[in-house]
């Protein structure tokens, strides 16, 4: 399953490092794209889209349109 979600906080490749390692340590094998100008994240992952927000959200990053 591919996801492409908006973070806005996303400001540095230091932010796009804590969410890929946040995701990975729910999902080893995630393909994670984060784009820091464009201030996306892609995620390619067996993992429910629920289990992928709340590990952005763990990280200390908001998801546009999400509680």
């Amino acid at each position: 399953m591919a996801l492409k979600l908006t973070v806005p906080n996303i400001s540095c490749q230091d932010c796009a490092t804590t969410i890929t390692e946040s995701i990975h340590t729910m999902e080893p094998d995630a393909k994670v794209d984060v784009d820091v100008e464009a201030k996306t994240v892609t995620v390619e992952s067996k993992a429910s889209e629920e289990s992928i927000k709340q590990s952005i959200v763990a990280a200390g990053y908001h998801i546009e349109g999400y509680q």
